[in-house]
């Protein structure tokens, strides 16, 4: 009795494309989940530097005995750590800049930003750093 094995020596076409198609499907529905973390991490990490731009108001009005009055960034920058992303000119991850800072006031997030994520994070989020 003599059987014909066929010997398989590599991947037909058609199983290549199927594991191109498979691979495809899971890139398709992981992509968008990772662009919207992306994009709720920059928000959080917004929303902690206008924190700290806040406390650092915050600390010049109490160290210079200040009641109000606007101040630059410049003046700003002996309150942060040095290295920090707040210490690179007063601007946020896109490229925009914080409003103005006035002592008794919180600092507000500039509109391009809000519309910049407005899609993955509220008002409510931005509260109260945003009107």
């Amino acid at each position: 009795m003599s059987t014909n094995l066929r010997l398989s020596r590599g991947f037909t076409l058609v199983e290549i494309m199927i594991v191109v198609a498979i691979i495809a499907l899971l890139a398709a529905l992981a992509i968008p989940g990772f662009v919207r973390a992306r994009k709720r991490s920059q928000a959080v990490m917004i929303k902690n530097e206008l924190k700290l731009i806040d406390a650092a108001v915050d600390q010049y009005a109490l160290e210079y005995n200040r009641s109000g009055g606007i101040l630059t960034f410049a003046t700003l920058t002996p309150y942060f750590k040095q290295g920090r992303l707040v210490d690179s000119g007063g601007r946020d991850v896109f490229g925009n800049s914080y409003e103005r800072f006035e002592i008794g006031t919180v600092p507000k997030l500039n509109d391009a930003t809000y519309s910049n994520l407005s899609d993955v994070v509220g008002p409510e989020f931005w509260a109260p750093f945003y009107p």
